[in-house]
């Protein structure tokens, strides 16, 4: 089975993108590395060449692992380039229409047996593939974030899929040294189902001035052991993400529990998404992180 998978697409070349064609490269794989914009597909290059590497300083991989997984990844604009892939992997935003409209246009190119995958954090395997042409071949494969640092990967079956992408997709994984939880088709899955409502309850926690961002990551920390404090966590993770995903559970599972705070929306209303807008719940544009509640 896991032979089948030799070469693999990666749309959207972001974050998670680029970390997932890091470790299918580093595991022996072709990797194709496709986003809309040539210039994100370069910056998702140079991305995985620095990310390498620091492994290579850190001694673990070698020199020589580099220079073969980086040579393993060709950058494509078109989804013309992903027509010999085996397996291919939808990585873009949490955004249930934009998804749906990738599948669409993916499928016309691809060929009659390649596996379809999507790396939602939150959104239905049943309902994503309902708008391909093979909901039969067509899985979750939801990666963590720093993806070649991540040690778990979920899998989620659609209704549809089928026992044999189920096992190929087990195989692939397993390639990857990847360790996987199984996971119903269900909102949010098991690692956001738990993890989002707890990030949710910490900016509950903020909003009703029960401590403020530096106590309540202090808190988190050293009271929980956690290794990053809830609301640093999130200005990791997004917060357009983590809003996103506290929609989906709110709407799929219509309980009151998973209503997304007044000041998460309110944050992401401010365009403050955390890191990657150097400002959410700690401002980034200085030397270290200040927080701005």
């Amino acid at each position: 089975m896991a032979s089948q998978i030799q070469r693999v697409g990666v749309i959207g070349a972001g974050q998670m993108g680029n970390g997932i064609a890091h470790v299918c490269a580093l595991a022996g794989l072709d990797v194709v590395l496709n986003d809309v914009n040539a210039e994100r597909v370069k910056a998702g290059m140079a991305t995985i060449n620095g990310n390498m590497a620091k492994q290579v300083s850190k001694k673990t991989i070698s020199e020589a692992d580099r220079t073969k997984a980086l040579d393993r990844i060709k950058a494509a604009d078109k989804y013309d380039a992903l027509a010999d892939c085996d397996l291919v992997i939808e990585t873009a935003t949490e955004k249930e229409d934009i998804k749906r409209k990738i599948f669409t246009d993916v499928c016309a190119t691809l060929k009659p047996g390649a596996i379809l995958a999507s790396n939602t954090s939150s959104i239905s395997i049943t309902r994503l593939a309902a708008s391909t042409d093979r909901p039969d071949r067509f899985i979750g494969i939801h990666f963590m974030n720093p993806v070649p640092l991540m040690e778990l990967v979920e899998l989620v079956r659609g209704i549809a899929t089928d026992d044999q992408t189920f096992e190929t997709s087990k195989a692939f994984v397993t390639k990857l040294g990847k360790t996987i939880a199984v996971s119903e088709d269900f909102p949010a899955f098991i690692v956001n189902r738990v993890l989002l409502p707890m990030i949710n309850e910490a900016i509950y926690t903020l909003y009703e001035g029960v401590g403020n961002v530096e106590a309540i990551d202090t808190a988190m920390r050293l009271g929980a052991h956690h290794p990053m404090g809830p609301l640093e966590l999130a200005d990791f993770i997004g917060l357009d993400t983590c809003l996103s995903v506290m929609q989906v559970l709110h709407e799929g599972l219509a309980d009151s529990k998973y209503r997304p705070c007044p000041l998460l929306v309110k944050y992401v209303e401010a365009g403050w998404l955390g890191r990657k807008t150097k400002r959410g719940f700690y401002d980034y544009r200085g030397e270290k992180p200040v927080p701005t509640r």
